[in-house]
């Protein structure tokens, strides 16, 4: 897996581009954590669920009917907790649906595991990338501090920041640009 850092950059990076005036600020947070929730499903090891398991890690809440799911929901509990400066109903909802899938589609460029299970419950295959550059992230927080956690950080940075950080400057450069063209 990704770590947390980079499945949240990836979903605040998306929640930016798609939703980008600055009063949608915690749309952008709540992409974040939709791109992070998946991982939820990693709890299961403290309870004996088997990794290949459909509840398993990188199984159901790694599909896209779950990220279909989260979308769903957390857009419905938008139109219920903040009525005002909220953006369309689509627009969020592809936001949240894009983030959570965001996560499935990271995990799937790592170098471990056992792939993600992108069409689960009804394909329990699980799938990875051919191209595969990022390192897998050590599930435990313990894990994740000392050498292999610097690695995995390193990687990502290259991976995942620098292109997000490229997406959100090619975002303000075009929305510099963009009026001023339409003037002409």
């Amino acid at each position: 897996m990704a770590s947390a850092f980079a499945h949240a950059a990836l979903g605040v990076t998306l929640g930016k581009l798609l939703l980008p005036q600055r009063r949608h600020w915690p749309y952008w947070v709540a992409a974040g954590i939709c791109a992070a929730l998946p991982d939820i499903d990693s709890i299961g090891y403290r309870l004996g669920v088997p990794y290949d398991s459909l509840w398993g890690h990188r199984g159901l809440t790694h599909s896209l009917l779950a990220a279909a799911v989260v979308a769903a929901v957390g857009t419905l509990f938008a139109q219920l907790v903040r009525a005002q400066q909220r953006p369309s109903v689509g627009r969020l909802a592809l936001l949240l649906f894009l983030a959570t899938a965001s996560h499935g589609l990271l995990d799937a460029l790592t170098t471990g595991g056992l792939g993600v299970a992108f069409f689960s419950p009804w394909h329990l295959e699980r799938y990875f990338f051919p191209l595969r550059p990022i390192k897998v992230s050590p599930l435990s927080i313990r894990g994740f501090f000392g050498t292999k956690g610097l690695r995995v950080l390193a990687s990502e940075t290259i991976w995942v920041g620098l292109p997000c950080l490229l997406l959100l400057l090619g975002q303000r450069w075009w929305r510099g640009v963009a009026p001023s063209a339409a003037e002409n």
